[in-house]
């Protein structure tokens, strides 16, 4: 079993990604799903902590019912002007359930982190105030240690969350990059 918190602290680029977050100052802000994954399934294939992390995105949430929906696309602007070495995903999750059908009002960012589609991408860290690292997996390692793609129980639960979720995991091609996952589609 991995020691996730270890293999984010051993990158020093995803450490400086994290303090550059913080800074953020945005109220239960994470980087999330993707950006993480791809680096724990990366050092699995490769057993290198210190590569490059892979910049398709870099997925940040953060809960704010204060924020609107256009000051959070404005809030993005910003940080992409800032920081344009990297291809910024700000989202607040205070709107984002509209995108999970049949889906209520999240209460927190992690809140939303437990109902994110595959629990391979539910996995989410940040720095807290004492710039100590914090990672949220509530689905546990298994899926990611092991390159398996399965729904998690809130896209199980509910048919158009599970068409959502099998199109979705379609779409991405992740066997591309790593030939040895497997994918749980829901019948």
């Amino acid at each position: 079993m991995i020691d996730v918190e270890k293999l984010i602290k051993q990158n020093s680029e995803l450490m400086a990604l994290l303090k550059i977050i913080h800074s953020f100052q945005l109220n239960d802000c994470w980087l999330c799903a993707g950006t993480l994954r791809n680096y724990i399934w990366d050092y699995l294939s490769t057993g290198n902590t210190s590569s490059n992390i892979n910049f398709s995105d870099i997925d940040v949430i953060f809960f704010d019912k204060n924020i609107s929906y256009e000051q959070t696309v404005e809030i993005e602007n910003q940080i992409k002007k800032k920081y344009p070495e990297y291809n910024w995903e700000i989202k607040n999750q205070y709107y984002m359930n509209i995108h999970s059908p049949n889906t209520e009002k999240y209460v927190s960012s992690t809140d939303a982190v437990s109902k994110f589609p595959e629990k391979c991408t539910a996995i989410a860290a940040r720095l807290n105030d004492n710039q100590e690292l914090e990672v949220f997996i509530p689905f546990g390692t298994n899926d990611l240690t092991n390159f398996r793609v399965s729904p998690t129980p809130h896209y199980f639960s509910d048919k158009d969350r599970q068409m959502i979720y099998n199109e979705r995991v379609k779409k991405k091609n992740w066997n591309i990059f790593w030939p040895n996952i497997s994918i749980e589609f829901i019948k």
